[in-house]
């Protein structure tokens, strides 16, 4: 899909809420409160921190940290992967995060540099009340919905594949994945299907998986 327009992911958008019986507008709301939280826009940081670049997202299925010789470039961490790759000795670049996955040492990677791209959506509400406050560094605020002032949509469903996403709207010469598993056994009902259309996700931006 590329860069995307929020004209072509709107209809993909809908189809998910249909698919998990979410409700758009508790997103918006979602994204509202976020908005409200910080001004913080790092879209241009995070442009020239990228473009031209290779970037490695790294996913947080068990296999990552067999998978650590793959990363190289600008590294982009999905929600819990950072603490993985915090505990191998690899700082990420950025974290896209939904919030249900990061500790007090995110706020502290916040602090000294790391992006976070902060995602709002209706189920995260409580979580973006307690962390945004607490983020001092560069933020990007993302949400499912409608962009708006300074929170933006550049397309993807889970955290895992927004990052690629990401990347690709931020003109990355290269995306490498690390950390992938969208066939894991090992899942709740829910986790199976987001999985599902983090597969749609990764295929819409050339990747089969």
């Amino acid at each position: 899909m590329g860069r995307v327009r929020y004209e072509e992911w709107e209809p993909v958008y809908h189809e998910i809420c249909d698919y998990f019986s979410f409700d758009p507008a508790e997103d918006e709301r979602a994204a509202c409160i976020l908005a409200g939280l910080t001004k913080q826009d790092a879209s241009e940081l995070l442009k020239r921190l990228i473009r031209g670049e290779t970037v490695t997202v790294c996913g947080n299925a068990p296999s990552l940290s067999r998978e650590l010789d793959r990363i190289t470039g600008v590294v982009i961490a999905a929600d819990a992967a950072s603490e993985v790759l915090i505990r191998h000795g690899i700082t990420p670049d950025v974290i896209v995060t939904d919030l249900d996955g990061i500790d007090d040492y995110a706020v502290e990677l916040n602090r000294r540099g790391t992006i976070l791209v902060v995602h709002a959506h209706g189920d995260n509400i409580p979580r973006i009340k307690r962390w945004v406050p607490l983020l001092n560094g560069p933020l990007l605020l993302t949400t499912q919905g409608k962009p708006f002032n300074h929170v933006h949509n550049y397309g993807g469903f889970t955290d895992g594949d927004r990052a690629v996403f990401l990347g690709q709207e931020m003109g990355a010469f290269e995306i490498k994945l690390a950390g992938f598993d969208l066939d894991d056994p090992d899942v709740t009902p829910m986790k199976r299907g987001k999985l599902l259309w983090a597969r749609k996700m990764l295929s819409l931006c050339g990747y089969e998986l």
